[in-house]
This record gives structure tokens, C-alpha cells and sequence, in this order.
């Protein structure tokens, strides 16, 4: 499947089918995890106060709320948004204060300059590399100037693909990716990369391998 353009949009399908399928398990399964480390707190926490509490935050890729719900923790004025119904069900149902809609990232049904704020966590790892530039654009595109972008994503060469995950016949390309690649697409797009940090893989990461977070402004 293509757009307009020509360019390929069949791994937004794939994504919305896989994520569909196994929202209630993920939810389940990651809901003991609160926000991530003590790290991607403190992460999350130097953005909130970069962009402040008047202005609105969208969280990209939100799947059941859990980041975004950290995210108005810490007083920001955030929305979840997210191309899997099964999963903003989720995000509604344990998020009942919060406004969480359907769409994808590489369209953003917002005007331009409408955010102070953009989270992507390890959302764009669904992306095929050759559209992360139409991905970065467009958060751009939506931040008003001196807005940021807050992006994590797991530090790698090859990518994951789980066998049957939660016993179920769905597969994806979990992409995995190098930070320094990253900062580069991000500062061809119009950012400034103002934050690089990489965790390094241990016991209490799931899935054992570096963990990277970038802050950029527009």
C-alpha cells in the first residue's frame, strides 16, 4: 500500500494489526513498570521542564497511556495519540482524565506550530528508515519554534522480531538503531539536539540491550 506520493504505508497497517491483537497482554504485562527507570524519569523530567505547563504536549505512539499519564504527572498539558483502537481503548479505560485520539504520526491532524512539546517513545522504532525524515518533519512541522521533541528508542544494528508475542500469530520489526544516525536525521530535519543519553543494557532492562534518548528543539 502507497500514498498520494507513492511511498510505501503498509507498516502502518502491520502495526495497527499487531497492536490491536496483543493490547490487552501488553498492557497487562508492562503495567508494573511505572515509567521506566529512574533514568527515563529523570529524562522525562528535564523535558517537562523545558516545555513548561502551558503549553500543549502530544504523546506519539502512546499505546496504553502509561507515558502519558507520567507525562500530566509532571504537570504538562499532554494527549495521547495512536494509530492501535485496542490500545487508546486501554489508554481511556486506565486514563479516564486524559484525551487520547487515533491517527499516525507521519500525519498529524494538528496545525502548524499547534505544540510546545512532541514525546515519540519507542514509537518510531515501527518506522522504516527510509521515512523517518517524513516522521521528524512532521513532528517539526506541528512544534512551534523552540518547542521539543523528546525521542527514546533501543541502541542496535539489527532488528527484533518476537516469536508469537503473548501467544499470538502477529509478527513486527522491532527496529533497534544508532543514536549518533539518529541526531543526524533529527538535525537535517530542523533540530537541535540538545541531550544524548544512553543507557547501557542490564538486568532490569527487558529486553537486555542499550536504551537511547534524545531531547531536541526546533
Amino acid at each position: 500500500m502507497t500514498d498520494e506520493t507513492g511511498r510505501d504505508t503498509g507498516f502502518l497497517d502491520t502495526t495497527r494489526t499487531f497492536y490491536d491483537t496483543i493490547a490487552e497482554d501488553y498492557a497487562d504485562c508492562f503495567r508494573s513498570l511505572g515509567a521506566g527507570t529512574p533514568l527515563d524519569r529523570a529524562l522525562m523530567s528535564a523535558f517537562a521542564e523545558f516545555v513548561g505547563p502551558e503549553g500543549q504536549v502530544a504523546d506519539l505512539g502512546c499505546g496504553p497511556g502509561r507515558v502519558t499519564a507520567h507525562l500530566a504527572s509532571l504537570g504538562l498539558r499532554v494527549f495521547g495519540l495512536d494509530l492501535s483502537a485496542s490500545m487508546l481503548a486501554v489508554a481511556r479505560r486506565e486514563n479516564p482524565g486524559l484525551r487520547f485520539e487515533q491517527g499516525s504520526m507521519l500525519e498529524l491532524d494538528l496545525p502548524d506550530g499547534a505544540l510546545a512539546g512532541a514525546v515519540s517513545w519507542y514509537s518510531s522504532i515501527h518506522t522504516p528508515w527510509e521515512r523517518l525524515p517524513d516522521l521528524f518533519g512532521e513532528v517539526r512541522r506541528v512544534l512551534a519554534p523552540g518547542g521539543f521533541f523528546l525521542l527514546a528508542f533501543q541502541v542496535g544494528d539489527e532488528p527484533f522480531r518476537p516469536d508469537r508475542p503473548f501467544g499470538h500469530p502477529v509478527a513486527l520489526d522491532f527496529e533497534r538503531r544508532q543514536p549518533e544516525p539518529m541526531a543526524e536525521l533529527l538535525e537535517k530535519a530542523g533540530f537541535t539536539v540538545l541531550s544524548r543519553t544512553v543507557r547501557l543494557a542490564e538486568e532490569a532492562n527487558v529486553a537486555q540491550v542499550p536504551q537511547a534518548c534524545l531531547i531536541a528543539r526546533r
